[in-house]
């Protein structure tokens, strides 16, 4: 008979501990949205946040052109307008003047990126097994979500980070990812638009913070939505960031670069010169 009375307060406190504990697990994480005229999409992404127990979302709003900001803020986040330009710049000013929480996951705003994929992203942190998370997208990439020009870019930006920083995280540029205030404050950010993914990766692997990699569904953006992505330009910056990075985390690399580069085109013109002296 006691055991019987006993068992339903025991179910209710264990019950309660759940909520708490699950509470204080979201006041413990920001969510970032760096967004730029996302008003179609927005609302569904805090939405979909809010849904995991995440309550604590952060829009940082790059001038948005339409209702970005109205909608954010009616959708219940915290909207901060962004002093500078570029989603790197965004990011850094968020994470050094407006988030006070230990855990920081970072997503787009434009409804490629599923909220229920939340906690896996969260879970290694939280464990201790490491400090960055990349989600990655060619796990479960949906039908029209990346062209194949993308699709080929992102690959050759794989390859090429593999070979020049020696670390395998699968999708460097994906924008669907989590990380420690701590670890974040031991990187050195300078890039301004969206090569901030590739140089807090090329920090992690030089500075030898844990990452653990997360396959992450990805999708098509919503009709009506348009893409910020310039695929040709942003390539190019991005490879450039790849190689500037190198001189510091990888010098072998980096000048000997540099000195086969020489040796070729010197090779060529003393070549040319012998051509023109013989013939």
């Amino acid at each position: 008979m006691a055991a019987g009375t006993l068992k339903p307060v025991y179910l209710t406190e264990l019950l309660a501990f759940t909520v708490t504990m699950a509470a204080e697990h979201g006041d413990d994480v920001c969510v970032l949205l760096p967004a730029y005229n996302e008003g179609e999409t927005v609302a569904d992404v805090i939405t979909g946040f809010h849904n995991q127990g995440l309550d604590n979302v952060l829009v940082v709003d790059g001038d948005s052109e339409d209702e970005t900001v109205a909608v954010a803020r009616e959708a219940g986040a915290r909207v901060v307008e962004q002093r500078g330009e570029g989603k790197g710049q965004a990011v850094r000013e968020a994470v050094t003047e407006h988030v006070d929480s230990r855990y920081i996951l970072m997503a787009d705003a434009d409804a490629t990126y599923e909220p229920t994929d939340a906690p896996a992203l969260l879970e290694p942190l939280q464990e201790g097994e490491a400090e960055h998370t990349i989600g990655n997208r060619f796990a479960d990439m949906q039908s029209g979500a990346m062209t194949r020009l993308n699709r080929l870019g992102n690959r050759l930006i794989n390859r090429a980070f593999r070979l020049v920083h020696g670390s395998d995280f699968q999708d460097i540029l994906s924008g669907y990812r989590a990380f420690t205030a701590d670890s974040f404050r031991r990187l050195t950010l300078t890039a301004d638009g969206f090569g901030i993914e590739t140089e807090m990766a090329v920090e992690c692997a030089k500075n030898e913070i844990p990452v653990t990699v997360v396959p992450i569904t990805y999708l098509p953006r919503p009709s009506g939505s348009n893409t910020n992505l310039k695929p040709v330009r942003d390539g190019g910056i991005i490879f450039l960031e790849l190689y500037r990075k190198a001189k510091t985390s990888n010098p072998l690399f980096y000048f000997g670069s540099v000195g086969t580069l020489a040796l070729i085109v010197g090779t060529s013109l003393a070549g040319f010169v012998i051509y023109r002296f013989l013939f």
